[in-house]
Formats: C-alpha cells, sequence, structure tokens
C-alpha cells in the first residue's frame, strides 16, 4: 500500500491525521473493507438456530 493510498482510505473513513497515530496499515483496510461491505445484501442471514448447531 502506498502512502497517498493510505491517505486516501483514512479521508473515506473520515479518519484525523491524530487517528492515524493509533491505527495500523491493516486496522485501516479491515475497516474499509467493513465499510464497504455494510451495504452488501446477503441471500441468506443466518438466524440464532444456526448459531447454535454452529
Amino acid at each position: 500500500m502506498t502512502t497517498p493510498l493510505f491517505l486516501l482510505r483514512c479521508v473515506q473513513l473520515g479518519l484525523s491525521m491524530a487517528d492515524t497515530e493509533l491505527l495500523s496499515i491493516g486496522l485501516v483496510n479491515d475497516m474499509y473493507t467493513e465499510q464497504v461491505n455494510d451495504g452488501y445484501r446477503y441471500c441468506e442471514l443466518g438466524t440464532q438456530e444456526d448459531m447454535d448447531r454452529f
């Protein structure tokens, strides 16, 4: 990951420069991935019964 891409991801997540001192590159990537996945519509969602069997 390049510095400009890292900073772009931080801006897209609404992070400040002070926030970047507390976060690793991997954590910022994970946060960005989860943000993108928030809008995904899953065709099947697990129920409590599914989790109990798991």
